[in-house]
């Protein structure tokens, strides 16, 4: 058990939640391993299809502690072990935004392959404010996913961001009520557990292998050709002919 965050796994589902509401889930330098560790979790457990993100009460997540900003070793990050390691989970990845998002936790988010948002979203980056700089790997999936001229807003103005401007950026993927975050959630999970989870898994890390550059074009183009011939491939093609939803977790 740790402060910081709690795994849940409920059939193609796992849910990580950060747990420490009254610091706007801030997360603990000691327990960053430990959240890691939940993580590693989700992937060794058999049947799980998706990991969705979220945080208790109002925020989503404020990034590191205050008080562990300082005695740390910054050449060997550990909030940026942790967004990486987010970022490359086989699976799908949903944001849950519940609430507003600081620091660090905006590059948490942004590792996630998905960020649903309500009104009550947004955004503050105050790094600049206080004489510190995000992780090399942070600031590259900034400029990726939402281009310099945003990332230049967030970072180098600090500028803050509501719920619309954030939608309008790309840092949100959807924005719903308040109260219909958990539905949505739930809509973009039942849809993801119905497909078949290779087809999934590869897609997604061919499109982040593109994103990044760092595409194999020849091992890509034997990867999809075989694709063509895969038992997932030999059930959908059942299921379509006789007219039934696709059993894949039989393969």
């Amino acid at each position: 058990m740790i402060e910081t965050a709690r795994l849940e796994i409920a059939g193609p589902r796992a849910t990580l939640t950060l747990t420490r509401p009254a610091k706007r889930n801030a997360l603990l330098m000691r327990e960053i391993p430990a959240v890691i560790g939940l993580i590693d979790r989700v992937e060794a457990t058999r049947g799980v299809r998706l990991l969705v993100l979220t945080g208790e009460g109002g925020t989503f997540c404020s990034g590191v502690a205050f008080d562990d900003l300082s005695g740390v070793d910054w050449t060997e990050n550990p909030l940026e072990k942790l967004c990486e390691r987010v970022a490359r989970v086989q699976v799908p990845t949903i944001c849950a935004m519940n609430g507003g998002v600081y620091g660090g936790g905006a590059d948490l988010a942004l590792a996630c392959d998905m960020r649903i948002g309500t009104p009550a979203t947004r955004a503050v980056l105050p790094p600049a404010r206080i004489g510190v700089m995000y992780h090399v790997t942070g600031l590259e999936r900034f400029v990726r996913k939402l281009g310099p001229s945003a990332a230049k807003r967030l970072l180098v103005m600090a500028e803050p961001m509501a719920a619309d401007e954030l939608l309008r950026i790309g840092f949100l993927d959807q924005m719903v009520a308040e109260d219909g975050l958990g539905t949505a959630v739930d809509d973009h999970a039942m849809r993801i557990a119905e497909l078949a989870p290779r087809t999934v898994r590869g897609f997604k890390r061919l499109l982040d292998d593109i994103a990044a550059g760092r595409l194999d074009r020849a091992a890509a183009a034997a990867e999809i050709g075989a694709s063509f011939t895969s038992p997932e491939a030999r059930e959908g093609y059942a299921a379509l002919k006789e007219k039934r939803p696709p059993r894949f977790d039989d393969i």
